[in-house]
Protein backbone atom coordinates (compact mmCIF):
# COMPACT_ATOMS: atom_id res chain seq x y z
CA UNK A 1 0.00 0.00 0.00
CA UNK A 2 2.83 2.14 0.83
CA UNK A 3 4.63 1.22 -3.00
CA UNK A 4 1.52 2.82 -3.86
CA UNK A 5 1.12 5.92 -2.72
CA UNK A 6 4.89 6.67 -3.43
CA UNK A 7 4.97 5.62 -7.18
CA UNK A 8 1.64 7.64 -7.56
CA UNK A 9 3.11 10.46 -6.18
CA UNK A 10 5.97 10.53 -8.74
CA UNK A 11 3.04 9.12 -11.66
CA UNK A 12 1.36 12.54 -10.60
CA UNK A 13 2.87 14.44 -13.92
CA UNK A 14 2.25 11.79 -16.07
CA UNK A 15 -1.63 11.46 -15.09
CA UNK A 16 -1.56 15.12 -15.60
CA UNK A 17 -0.43 14.97 -18.92
CA UNK A 18 -2.09 11.69 -20.37
CA UNK A 19 -5.74 11.83 -18.95
CA UNK A 20 -5.68 15.68 -19.44
CA UNK A 21 -6.58 16.14 -15.64
CA UNK A 22 -7.20 19.60 -14.29
CA UNK A 23 -5.12 20.67 -11.20
CA UNK A 24 -8.51 19.49 -8.89
CA UNK A 25 -8.73 16.50 -10.82
CA UNK A 26 -4.78 15.58 -9.89
CA UNK A 27 -5.22 15.96 -6.45
CA UNK A 28 -8.36 14.30 -6.33
CA UNK A 29 -6.56 11.41 -7.93
CA UNK A 30 -4.87 11.35 -4.39
CA UNK A 31 -7.35 12.62 -2.09
CA UNK A 32 -10.08 10.43 -3.10
CA UNK A 33 -7.45 7.10 -2.05
CA UNK A 34 -6.66 8.84 1.20
CA UNK A 35 -10.72 9.91 1.63
CA UNK A 36 -12.01 6.18 1.66
CA UNK A 37 -9.22 5.46 4.07
CA UNK A 38 -9.67 7.89 6.29
CA UNK A 39 -13.03 7.22 6.62
CA UNK A 40 -13.30 3.58 6.86
CA UNK A 41 -9.69 2.29 8.67
CA UNK A 42 -11.53 2.59 11.99
CA UNK A 43 -14.10 0.75 11.03
CA UNK A 44 -11.78 -2.03 9.49
CA UNK A 45 -10.03 -2.60 12.83
CA UNK A 46 -13.00 -3.01 14.42
CA UNK A 47 -14.62 -6.08 11.82
CA UNK A 48 -11.26 -7.55 12.41
CA UNK A 49 -11.54 -7.50 15.95
CA UNK A 50 -15.02 -9.31 15.45
CA UNK A 51 -15.09 -11.34 12.37
CA UNK A 52 -11.29 -12.67 12.65
CA UNK A 53 -8.11 -10.28 11.65
CA UNK A 54 -6.36 -11.91 9.08
CA UNK A 55 -9.86 -12.88 7.59
CA UNK A 56 -10.43 -9.21 6.89
CA UNK A 57 -7.16 -8.19 6.46
CA UNK A 58 -6.64 -11.35 3.23
CA UNK A 59 -10.27 -9.51 2.14
CA UNK A 60 -8.95 -5.84 1.73
CA UNK A 61 -5.55 -7.62 0.04
CA UNK A 62 -7.84 -8.79 -2.25
CA UNK A 63 -10.25 -5.64 -2.79
CA UNK A 64 -7.09 -3.51 -3.41
CA UNK A 65 -5.76 -5.84 -6.36
CA UNK A 66 -9.10 -6.11 -7.95
CA UNK A 67 -9.19 -1.73 -7.97
CA UNK A 68 -5.28 -1.88 -8.57
CA UNK A 69 -6.02 -3.58 -12.28
CA UNK A 70 -9.51 -1.22 -12.67
CA UNK A 71 -6.95 1.51 -12.42
CA UNK A 72 -4.71 0.49 -14.74
CA UNK A 73 -7.41 -0.11 -17.23
CA UNK A 74 -9.03 3.39 -16.93
CA UNK A 75 -9.86 5.50 -20.11
CA UNK A 76 -10.49 8.81 -18.38
CA UNK A 77 -9.62 10.91 -15.19
CA UNK A 78 -13.52 10.04 -13.84
CA UNK A 79 -12.92 6.54 -13.91
CA UNK A 80 -9.32 6.51 -12.45
CA UNK A 81 -10.69 8.87 -9.26
CA UNK A 82 -13.20 6.22 -9.12
CA UNK A 83 -10.95 3.35 -7.98
CA UNK A 84 -9.11 4.99 -6.42
CA UNK A 85 -11.93 5.18 -3.92
CA UNK A 86 -12.49 1.37 -4.35
CA UNK A 87 -8.63 0.90 -3.83
CA UNK A 88 -9.16 3.24 -0.32
CA UNK A 89 -11.70 0.67 0.63
CA UNK A 90 -9.38 -2.14 0.19
CA UNK A 91 -6.03 -0.36 1.32
CA UNK A 92 -8.07 0.71 4.94
CA UNK A 93 -8.87 -2.99 5.54
CA UNK A 94 -5.09 -3.86 5.10
CA UNK A 95 -4.02 -0.67 7.04
CA UNK A 96 -5.98 -1.01 10.20
CA UNK A 97 -4.96 -4.30 10.82
CA UNK A 98 -0.85 -4.37 9.57
CA UNK A 99 0.02 -3.17 13.52
CA UNK A 100 -3.27 -5.54 15.13
CA UNK A 101 -1.63 -8.74 13.42
CA UNK A 102 1.76 -7.49 15.43
CA UNK A 103 0.57 -6.72 18.27
CA UNK A 104 -1.50 -10.68 18.54
CA UNK A 105 2.04 -12.50 17.14
CA UNK A 106 4.32 -10.70 19.87
CA UNK A 107 3.85 -10.05 23.77
CA UNK A 108 4.70 -6.43 24.79
CA UNK A 109 8.03 -6.76 25.80
CA UNK A 110 8.99 -8.38 22.14
CA UNK A 111 7.55 -5.72 19.90
CA UNK A 112 10.07 -3.44 19.34
CA UNK A 113 12.14 -5.08 17.22
CA UNK A 114 8.62 -6.55 14.50
CA UNK A 115 7.23 -3.13 14.62
CA UNK A 116 10.93 -1.21 13.48
CA UNK A 117 11.02 -3.93 10.89
CA UNK A 118 7.69 -2.68 9.98
CA UNK A 119 8.63 1.16 10.18
CA UNK A 120 11.89 -0.53 7.68
CA UNK A 121 9.66 -1.81 5.45
CA UNK A 122 7.39 0.87 4.81
CA UNK A 123 10.81 3.18 4.55
CA UNK A 124 11.87 0.83 1.95
CA UNK A 125 8.48 0.70 -0.14
CA UNK A 126 8.81 4.59 -0.06
CA UNK A 127 11.87 4.27 -1.85
CA UNK A 128 10.82 1.48 -4.27
CA UNK A 129 7.68 2.87 -5.04
CA UNK A 130 9.97 6.36 -6.24
CA UNK A 131 12.53 4.30 -7.69
CA UNK A 132 10.10 1.58 -9.50
CA UNK A 133 7.79 4.19 -10.37
CA UNK A 134 10.55 6.44 -12.24
CA UNK A 135 11.92 3.25 -13.79
CA UNK A 136 8.02 1.81 -15.13
CA UNK A 137 7.26 5.43 -15.92
CA UNK A 138 10.60 6.03 -18.23
CA UNK A 139 9.72 2.91 -20.12
CA UNK A 140 5.81 1.99 -20.17
CA UNK A 141 2.80 3.95 -20.02
CA UNK A 142 0.97 5.10 -16.57
CA UNK A 143 -0.91 2.22 -16.07
CA UNK A 144 2.08 0.35 -15.11
CA UNK A 145 2.15 1.89 -11.85
CA UNK A 146 -1.33 0.00 -10.88
CA UNK A 147 -0.62 -3.09 -13.09
CA UNK A 148 2.84 -3.33 -10.28
CA UNK A 149 0.89 -4.04 -7.33
CA UNK A 150 -1.33 -6.81 -8.89
CA UNK A 151 2.15 -9.69 -8.08
CA UNK A 152 2.77 -7.81 -4.97
CA UNK A 153 -1.15 -8.59 -3.50
CA UNK A 154 -0.98 -12.03 -5.50
CA UNK A 155 1.96 -12.71 -2.96
CA UNK A 156 0.36 -11.11 0.49
CA UNK A 157 -2.33 -13.11 -0.20
CA UNK A 158 -0.10 -16.13 -0.61
CA UNK A 159 1.80 -15.14 3.03
CA UNK A 160 -1.08 -14.13 5.03
CA UNK A 161 -2.79 -17.49 4.45
CA UNK A 162 -0.29 -19.55 5.14
CA UNK A 163 1.64 -17.72 7.60
CA UNK A 164 -0.58 -15.77 10.00
CA UNK A 165 -2.55 -16.93 12.79
CA UNK A 166 -6.02 -15.61 12.92
CA UNK A 167 -6.70 -14.17 16.05
CA UNK A 168 -10.03 -12.13 17.50
CA UNK A 169 -11.49 -10.52 20.50
CA UNK A 170 -11.53 -13.75 22.84
CA UNK A 171 -14.92 -12.60 24.44
CA UNK A 172 -17.06 -12.34 21.08
CA UNK A 173 -19.22 -8.62 21.63
CA UNK A 174 -22.24 -7.72 19.07
CA UNK A 175 -20.77 -5.55 16.03
CA UNK A 176 -21.71 -2.02 16.67
CA UNK A 177 -23.10 -1.27 13.40
CA UNK A 178 -24.37 2.08 14.13
CA UNK A 179 -21.09 3.14 16.07
CA UNK A 180 -19.22 1.80 12.68
CA UNK A 181 -21.42 3.91 10.19
CA UNK A 182 -21.44 7.16 12.16
CA UNK A 183 -17.39 7.00 12.60
CA UNK A 184 -17.31 6.27 8.57
CA UNK A 185 -19.67 8.96 7.80
CA UNK A 186 -17.79 11.47 10.10
CA UNK A 187 -14.58 10.91 8.82
CA UNK A 188 -16.03 10.64 5.47
CA UNK A 189 -17.88 14.18 5.52
CA UNK A 190 -15.28 15.68 7.20
CA UNK A 191 -11.99 14.36 5.26
CA UNK A 192 -13.96 15.63 1.95
CA UNK A 193 -14.27 19.08 3.38
CA UNK A 194 -10.82 19.41 3.74
CA UNK A 195 -10.06 18.07 0.47
CA UNK A 196 -12.61 20.08 -1.01
CA UNK A 197 -10.73 23.06 0.72
CA UNK A 198 -7.73 22.81 -1.72
CA UNK A 199 -9.99 22.94 -4.63
CA UNK A 200 -12.24 25.35 -3.34
CA UNK A 201 -11.78 27.93 -0.90
CA UNK A 202 -12.18 28.11 2.95
CA UNK A 203 -15.25 29.49 2.75
CA UNK A 204 -16.88 27.70 0.20
CA UNK A 205 -20.08 26.57 0.90
CA UNK A 206 -19.87 23.09 0.00
CA UNK A 207 -15.97 23.39 2.18
CA UNK A 208 -18.17 24.59 5.11
CA UNK A 209 -20.96 21.95 4.96
CA UNK A 210 -18.32 19.32 5.14
CA UNK A 211 -16.38 20.07 8.04
CA UNK A 212 -19.74 20.78 10.18
CA UNK A 213 -21.06 18.26 9.19
CA UNK A 214 -18.05 15.98 9.55
CA UNK A 215 -17.75 17.44 13.03
CA UNK A 216 -21.48 17.07 14.05
CA UNK A 217 -21.40 13.56 13.01
CA UNK A 218 -18.65 12.10 14.98
CA UNK A 219 -20.12 14.25 18.27
CA UNK A 220 -22.87 12.08 17.40
CA UNK A 221 -20.47 8.85 17.32
CA UNK A 222 -18.60 9.66 20.33
CA UNK A 223 -22.27 10.68 21.97
CA UNK A 224 -23.33 7.21 20.86
CA UNK A 225 -20.15 5.29 22.09
CA UNK A 226 -20.92 6.56 25.27
CA UNK A 227 -24.18 5.11 25.65
CA UNK A 228 -24.17 2.09 23.39
CA UNK A 229 -23.98 -1.99 25.63
CA UNK A 230 -21.32 -3.14 23.56
CA UNK A 231 -19.48 0.13 21.89
CA UNK A 232 -17.06 0.14 18.40
CA UNK A 233 -14.39 2.34 20.82
CA UNK A 234 -13.84 0.54 24.09
CA UNK A 235 -13.98 3.10 26.53
CA UNK A 236 -10.53 1.28 28.21
CA UNK A 237 -8.92 2.62 24.86
CA UNK A 238 -9.55 5.96 25.11
CA UNK A 239 -8.63 6.04 28.65
CA UNK A 240 -5.08 4.98 27.54
CA UNK A 241 -3.09 8.45 28.16
CA UNK A 242 -0.21 6.89 25.51
CA UNK A 243 -2.49 5.90 22.91
CA UNK A 244 -4.44 9.74 22.41
CA UNK A 245 -0.95 11.15 22.84
CA UNK A 246 0.80 8.66 20.38
CA UNK A 247 -2.22 9.57 17.71
CA UNK A 248 -2.28 13.01 17.83
CA UNK A 249 1.75 13.46 17.01
CA UNK A 250 1.03 10.46 14.30
CA UNK A 251 -1.62 12.96 12.69
CA UNK A 252 0.69 16.20 13.18
CA UNK A 253 3.69 14.44 11.53
CA UNK A 254 1.79 13.09 8.35
CA UNK A 255 0.12 16.26 7.88
CA UNK A 256 3.04 17.94 7.29
CA UNK A 257 4.65 15.10 5.61
CA UNK A 258 1.65 15.13 3.16
CA UNK A 259 2.15 18.31 2.42
CA UNK A 260 6.26 18.29 2.00
CA UNK A 261 5.82 15.05 -0.64
CA UNK A 262 3.22 16.90 -2.24
CA UNK A 263 5.15 20.13 -3.06
CA UNK A 264 8.35 18.49 -3.78
CA UNK A 265 7.36 16.11 -6.64
CA UNK A 266 5.56 19.23 -8.08
CA UNK A 267 8.59 21.60 -7.48
CA UNK A 268 11.01 18.61 -9.04
CA UNK A 269 8.90 17.67 -12.26
CA UNK A 270 7.32 20.80 -12.91
CA UNK A 271 9.06 23.28 -11.99
CA UNK A 272 12.84 22.49 -12.67
CA UNK A 273 11.89 19.96 -14.95
CA UNK A 274 13.30 16.07 -13.42
CA UNK A 275 12.39 13.21 -15.20
CA UNK A 276 9.94 10.96 -13.02
CA UNK A 277 13.23 8.55 -12.66
CA UNK A 278 15.19 11.14 -11.06
CA UNK A 279 12.71 12.32 -8.69
CA UNK A 280 11.61 8.36 -7.65
CA UNK A 281 16.26 8.69 -7.65
CA UNK A 282 16.41 11.68 -5.40
CA UNK A 283 13.87 9.74 -2.77
CA UNK A 284 16.58 7.16 -1.90
CA UNK A 285 18.07 10.25 0.49
CA UNK A 286 15.02 10.11 2.17
CA UNK A 287 14.44 5.72 2.35
CA UNK A 288 18.18 4.68 2.80
CA UNK A 289 18.80 6.84 5.84
CA UNK A 290 14.43 5.94 7.20
CA UNK A 291 15.29 1.86 6.30
CA UNK A 292 18.51 1.83 8.21
CA UNK A 293 17.28 3.52 11.79
CA UNK A 294 14.49 2.44 11.44
CA UNK A 295 15.37 -1.36 11.93
CA UNK A 296 17.44 -0.51 14.52
CA UNK A 297 14.15 -0.02 17.23
CA UNK A 298 15.87 -2.31 19.62
CA UNK A 299 18.98 -0.48 20.02
CA UNK A 300 17.60 2.75 20.04
CA UNK A 301 15.01 1.77 22.66
CA UNK A 302 18.15 1.19 24.45
CA UNK A 303 19.81 4.61 24.59
CA UNK A 304 16.54 6.73 24.24
CA UNK A 305 13.33 7.14 26.19
CA UNK A 306 9.85 6.37 23.75
CA UNK A 307 9.40 10.35 24.13
CA UNK A 308 12.91 11.71 23.40
CA UNK A 309 12.68 9.14 20.23
CA UNK A 310 8.98 11.06 18.81
CA UNK A 311 9.97 13.85 19.64
CA UNK A 312 13.63 14.21 18.59
CA UNK A 313 12.64 12.00 15.45
CA UNK A 314 9.96 15.40 14.74
CA UNK A 315 12.06 18.08 15.61
CA UNK A 316 15.06 16.60 13.12
CA UNK A 317 12.16 16.33 9.98
CA UNK A 318 11.37 19.62 11.07
CA UNK A 319 14.40 20.72 10.08
CA UNK A 320 14.77 18.83 6.73
CA UNK A 321 11.20 20.37 5.80
CA UNK A 322 13.10 23.79 6.73
CA UNK A 323 15.64 23.55 4.74
CA UNK A 324 14.08 21.95 1.95
CA UNK A 325 12.31 25.43 1.39
CA UNK A 326 15.43 26.80 0.84
CA UNK A 327 16.53 25.44 -2.25
CA UNK A 328 19.94 25.36 -3.07
CA UNK A 329 21.54 22.72 -5.36
CA UNK A 330 22.70 20.26 -2.45
CA UNK A 331 19.35 21.55 -0.05
CA UNK A 332 17.47 18.22 -1.60
CA UNK A 333 19.74 15.55 -0.50
CA UNK A 334 20.81 16.39 2.36
CA UNK A 335 17.05 17.43 3.50
CA UNK A 336 15.71 14.30 2.37
CA UNK A 337 18.00 12.41 4.88
CA UNK A 338 16.70 14.82 8.05
CA UNK A 339 13.41 14.06 7.36
CA UNK A 340 14.30 10.01 7.10
CA UNK A 341 16.40 9.94 10.14
CA UNK A 342 13.62 11.65 11.86
CA UNK A 343 10.92 9.40 10.36
CA UNK A 344 12.54 6.32 11.53
CA UNK A 345 13.38 7.44 14.99
CA UNK A 346 9.25 8.57 15.12
CA UNK A 347 7.43 6.29 13.83
CA UNK A 348 8.76 2.76 15.46
CA UNK A 349 8.71 4.22 18.67
CA UNK A 350 5.15 6.29 18.18
CA UNK A 351 3.73 2.98 17.09
CA UNK A 352 5.03 1.05 20.19
CA UNK A 353 3.90 3.67 22.47
CA UNK A 354 0.33 3.85 20.98
CA UNK A 355 -0.01 0.19 20.92
CA UNK A 356 2.06 -0.69 24.09
CA UNK A 357 -0.92 -0.43 26.99
CA UNK A 358 -4.03 -1.56 24.37
CA UNK A 359 -6.76 -3.75 25.94
CA UNK A 360 -7.62 -7.09 25.57
CA UNK A 361 -9.38 -8.03 22.53
CA UNK A 362 -9.34 -4.11 21.01
CA UNK A 363 -5.50 -4.37 18.69
CA UNK A 364 -7.99 -4.16 15.50
CA UNK A 365 -9.49 -1.06 16.52
CA UNK A 366 -6.36 0.23 18.45
CA UNK A 367 -4.60 -0.40 15.30
CA UNK A 368 -7.28 1.31 13.08
CA UNK A 369 -7.93 4.41 14.67
CA UNK A 370 -3.56 4.58 15.18
CA UNK A 371 -3.87 4.46 11.18
CA UNK A 372 -6.64 6.40 10.85
CA UNK A 373 -4.97 9.49 12.27
CA UNK A 374 -2.33 8.91 9.70
CA UNK A 375 -4.74 8.91 6.82
CA UNK A 376 -6.55 12.22 8.10
CA UNK A 377 -3.68 13.92 8.86
CA UNK A 378 -2.51 13.24 4.74
CA UNK A 379 -5.84 14.50 3.67
CA UNK A 380 -5.61 17.70 5.75
CA UNK A 381 -2.42 18.46 4.93
CA UNK A 382 -2.78 18.29 1.39
CA UNK A 383 -6.06 20.71 1.95
CA UNK A 384 -4.41 22.81 4.43
CA UNK A 385 -0.66 23.16 3.27
CA UNK A 386 -2.19 22.75 -0.55
CA UNK A 387 -4.61 25.48 -0.80
CA UNK A 388 -2.41 28.18 1.63
CA UNK A 389 0.33 26.95 -0.90
CA UNK A 390 -2.19 27.73 -3.75
CA UNK A 391 -3.35 30.96 -2.45
CA UNK A 392 0.27 32.55 -1.99
CA UNK A 393 1.39 31.43 -5.09
CA UNK A 394 -1.99 32.65 -7.32
CA UNK A 395 -1.42 36.16 -5.42
CA UNK A 396 2.18 36.26 -6.20
CA UNK A 397 1.24 35.17 -9.95
CA UNK A 398 -0.94 37.73 -10.51
CA UNK A 399 1.30 40.79 -9.23
CA UNK A 400 4.07 39.56 -11.21
CA UNK A 401 1.77 39.41 -14.45
CA UNK A 402 0.92 43.48 -13.88
CA UNK A 403 4.57 43.87 -15.00
CA UNK A 404 4.12 41.81 -18.36
CA UNK A 405 2.33 43.98 -21.72
CA UNK A 406 -1.16 43.77 -22.03
CA UNK A 407 -1.42 41.26 -24.40
CA UNK A 408 0.74 38.96 -22.30
CA UNK A 409 -0.98 39.46 -19.41
CA UNK A 410 -4.42 38.68 -20.36
CA UNK A 411 -2.99 35.12 -21.32
CA UNK A 412 -0.92 34.86 -18.02
CA UNK A 413 -4.07 35.51 -16.17
CA UNK A 414 -5.57 32.13 -17.76
CA UNK A 415 -2.59 30.22 -16.69
CA UNK A 416 -2.80 31.00 -12.91
CA UNK A 417 -3.85 27.33 -12.32
CA UNK A 418 -0.81 25.67 -13.82
CA UNK A 419 1.46 28.20 -12.28
CA UNK A 420 -0.33 26.91 -8.74
CA UNK A 421 0.94 23.02 -9.70
CA UNK A 422 4.35 24.12 -10.63
CA UNK A 423 3.64 23.84 -14.93
CA UNK A 424 5.29 26.69 -15.12
CA UNK A 425 7.16 25.89 -18.81
CA UNK A 426 3.28 25.79 -19.73
CA UNK A 427 2.97 29.04 -18.66
CA UNK A 428 5.95 30.33 -20.21
CA UNK A 429 4.14 28.82 -23.88
CA UNK A 430 1.11 30.69 -22.91
CA UNK A 431 2.30 33.94 -21.55
CA UNK A 432 5.62 34.19 -23.21
CA UNK A 433 9.24 33.32 -22.28
CA UNK A 434 9.38 36.74 -20.19
CA UNK A 435 6.95 34.67 -17.78
CA UNK A 436 8.65 31.52 -17.13
CA UNK A 437 11.04 33.71 -14.55
CA UNK A 438 8.08 35.34 -12.78
CA UNK A 439 5.77 31.83 -13.05
CA UNK A 440 8.95 30.03 -11.04
CA UNK A 441 9.21 32.67 -8.60
CA UNK A 442 5.73 32.50 -7.73
CA UNK A 443 5.35 29.18 -7.48
CA UNK A 444 8.06 29.15 -4.83
CA UNK A 445 6.56 31.39 -2.74
CA UNK A 446 3.78 29.06 -1.95
CA UNK A 447 6.22 26.34 -2.35
CA UNK A 448 8.72 27.92 0.42
CA UNK A 449 5.50 28.78 2.64
CA UNK A 450 4.15 25.31 2.81
CA UNK A 451 7.12 23.71 3.60
CA UNK A 452 8.22 26.12 6.55
CA UNK A 453 4.59 25.64 7.91
CA UNK A 454 5.29 21.58 7.84
CA UNK A 455 8.61 22.44 9.60
CA UNK A 456 6.66 24.66 12.17
CA UNK A 457 3.62 21.61 12.85
CA UNK A 458 5.87 18.81 13.20
CA UNK A 459 7.99 21.11 16.25
CA UNK A 460 4.60 21.03 17.26
CA UNK A 461 4.37 17.11 17.35
CA UNK A 462 7.46 17.04 18.72
CA UNK A 463 6.72 18.41 21.59
CA UNK A 464 3.52 16.58 22.17
CA UNK A 465 5.92 13.66 22.07
CA UNK A 466 8.20 15.38 24.45
CA UNK A 467 6.12 16.37 27.00
CA UNK A 468 2.74 13.47 26.37
CA UNK A 469 5.16 10.40 26.09
CA UNK A 470 7.66 10.73 28.85
CA UNK A 471 5.87 8.73 31.63
CA UNK A 472 6.89 5.75 29.07
CA UNK A 473 10.30 4.60 30.21
CA UNK A 474 10.23 0.97 28.13
CA UNK A 475 7.71 -1.69 26.50
CA UNK A 476 4.91 -2.17 29.44
CA UNK A 477 5.61 -5.53 30.94
CA UNK A 478 2.62 -7.28 31.39
CA UNK A 479 1.04 -10.75 30.83
CA UNK A 480 0.80 -11.74 27.10
CA UNK A 481 -3.23 -11.19 26.16
CA UNK A 482 -4.07 -13.69 23.79
CA UNK A 483 -6.94 -13.58 21.45
CA UNK A 484 -5.62 -15.99 18.92
CA UNK A 485 -8.44 -18.46 18.10
CA UNK A 486 -7.84 -20.31 15.50
CA UNK A 487 -4.26 -21.61 13.77
CA UNK A 488 -6.71 -22.99 11.13
CA UNK A 489 -5.63 -21.86 7.41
Amino acid sequence: MVLDVMIVSVALPSLQRELHLSPAGLEWVVSAYALALAALIPAGGALGDHFGRRRVFISGVAVFMLASIGCALSDSGGMLIGFRVIQGVGGAVMSSLTLALITEAYPPEARTGPIGLWAAVSGLAVAGGSVVGGLLLSVFPWSSIFWVNVPIAVVTLAISWFAVVESRDPVPRPLDTVGVALSASGLLLLTFGFVDASDATWRSPAVAAGVVAGAAVLVAFFGWERRAAFPMVPPALLRTPSFGRACAVYLLAYLAFSGFIYYVTLFFQNADGWSALRTGLSWLFFCIPYFAVAQLGKRVQRRMTVSSAVGWGCLIAAAGAAGMSQLTTATPFACYILVGVGFALMVPAGSSAAMAEVPQGSSGIGSGLFNACRQIGTATGLAILGSIGAAVTLAQWHRQAGSLPPAERQRAARVGADVAVGQVHVAAASAGQRALDLATASFLRGFELSLILAAAILVAAGVVGFLGLRHLRSPVSRPRQRTDVSTSR
